[in-house]
């Protein structure tokens, strides 16, 4: 490829081979290395502006003789009760810090539950099985095949016993024992990979949205356990996929009360009684996408956890928009025109979805995101409101404040519209996609599925950061930050154990 470049005033055409040319820095520096340079000058502006203050401070003392130490010695006696008083008050105030400062919280383990094979089903085996039931017409059948091939699922999620039957058998016995096995399994699990004994724990969190008999699941589990009699026990009902950061939020305020003790918290949910047998689109969504899974979690405030724990809770912000209508009723449980109960998604979800994650992130961004992003962000906000811009708002690189990313699987949309949105990178995204391939939408353990898998991956690396996001029923948003303790090793018996090396598939879109 040749060039011309013109000469004095007249055009003078000289040719010049493209390997004697010099690059053309426009095309060939990339912004993203202008901004991480930019990054880096904001962020370490405290200590370049340090340096020269130390540098003359350092200088100072160098020059300072014996005879301004005596002077100085001197002047302190004379103002001994000054001394005393700016004493006693920084020791009172360190006192006073130190005393009233959270708690650390550790996450020792955790474990997600694996259901047996037998659970299993594919497209087929779930579209044949729905015709055979005579509850659905044609048309819904079809719309139905349309979801499952769209919806990013695998031929491997599982569903619950009763659904394999002919008819399905969804009793109120059947439910709990879907619930017996997926929580009880997710224990068993726990406690076996962290040596700790049933009796140590103080605090249980059980949360759970559409199934809530009496006595309640987490009286189940203290039943089966045997967990001593003072134990504070919470179960959380109908708050979403998103009530496992609420269960977390809960467990982490209690732990700031309660000394030198050990909370689990237990996140699942209930198919076996919330299968729709209707013939509402709007509610045979979740009849495609939800699937059976549960998982359990380990949570110290002990200090001398933090050597094995796997990582430290860093920041929690929750997000209600139950205030406005739409948000509220675009997940609602409801009967349809025929009396079937189901659990109907509004064509708005994902707009309301996106508001309230525009809300998260504002309260979010400033607690975890560079002063760089920050000043970058009000900047131009200022600028579209100054001069009444309609040009896009800065969106800050979350890139920069988090090594990984739990995004909720709750479908390939809600995955799609947060990649996009944030502008993040197919690796990024990797461990939802796989998680809700290989397991479908487990709810609220779904992002401790993802989180498994990005350990089971080796990725996992101490100091890395990992921002779990995810939507409810409300309608809610809620985000929790964690940061790794240790080089993470996945758990023995996880949920990828035996699988992960197929991972990350192509998913058909």
């Amino acid at each position: 490829m040749d060039t011309e470049i013109p000469g004095g005033g007249a055009a003078v055409g000289v040719q010049i081979h493209c390997s004697r040319r010099l690059p053309d820095f426009l095309q060939s520096v990339n912004l993203k290395y202008v901004k991480l340079g930019y990054h880096y000058l904001v962020s370490h502006l405290l200590t370049l502006c340090l340096v020269p203050l130390m540098i003359g401070i350092l200088i100072q003392a160098s020059q300072t003789n014996p005879d301004d130490l005596r002077h100085l010695w001197l002047h302190l006696q004379y103002n001994l009760v000054s001394v005393i008083i700016c004493s006693a008050i920084l020791v009172s105030a360190t006192t006073a810090y130190i005393t009233r400062r959270p708690r650390p919280v550790f996450l020792v383990d955790y474990a997600c539950y694996r259901p047996p094979d037998h659970l299993q089903v594919r497209f087929q085996q779930f579209m044949d099985h729905s015709r055979l039931t005579g509850d659905f017409t044609e048309s819904t059948l079809e719309f139905q095949r349309k979801i499952l091939e769209r919806s990013g699922l695998g031929e491997e999620t599982y569903v619950p016993q009763a659904m394999h039957y002919l008819p399905p058998r969804p009793s109120m016995s059947a439910a709990r024992e879907e619930a017996e096995q997926v929580m009880f399994g997710a224990l068993d699990a726990l406690f076996s990979d962290t040596c700790i004994k049933p009796k140590d724990i103080g605090i249980l969190v059980v949360n759970c949205s559409l199934f809530n008999p009496t006595p309640s699941l987490s009286a189940m589990i203290v039943n089966k356990y045997k967990l001593r009699g003072n134990i504070r026990s919470f179960n959380l009902g109908g708050m979403g996929c998103s009530a496992g950061v609420i269960a977390i939020d809960l467990a982490r305020d209690l732990l700031q009360v309660h000394r030198n003790t050990y909370a689990v918290v237990v996140s699942t949910e209930n198919i076996t009684q919330n299968w729709y047998f209707g013939n509402d689109r709007s509610m045979l969504i979740p009849n495609c996408l939800f699937r059976v899974g549960g998982a359990a979690i380990l949570l110290s405030n002990r200090s001398r956890d933090r050597r094995r724990a796997k990582y430290r809770l860093v920041h929690v912000v929750r997000t209600h928009r139950g205030a406005d209508d739409k948000a509220f009723s675009c997940v609602y449980q409801k009967q349809d025109d025929v009396g079937k109960t189901g659990v109907s998604l509004s064509k708005d979800l994902m707009a309301i979805a996106g508001g309230a994650l525009k809300t998260n992130i504002t309260t979010l961004g400033p607690l975890v995101l560079p002063i760089s992003e920050q000043l970058l962000f009000f900047a131009t906000l200022l600028v579209k409101k100054l001069l009444k811009s309609n040009a896009k708002p800065y969106i800050p690189d979350f890139k920069l404040a988090f090594n990984h990313f739990c995004i909720h699987a709750g479908g390939r949309a809600v995955i799609d519209e947060l990649e996009k949105n944030l502008q993040l990178l197919p690796e990024h995204v990797e461990a939802s996609r796989m998680t809700l391939h290989r397991f479908g939408n487990t709810s609220s353990s779904s992002i401790w599925y993802e989180l498994a898998y990005t350990e089971a991956k080796g990725r996992m690396r101490k100091g890395n950061r990992v921002w779990q996001i995810a939507f409810g029923s409300g309608f809610k948003c809620n985000s929790a930050v964690w940061e790794a303790l240790q080089h993470v090793q996945p758990s023995r018996n996880g949920p990828w154990e035996d699988c992960i090396d197929k991972y990350p598939v192509k998913v058909v879109t």
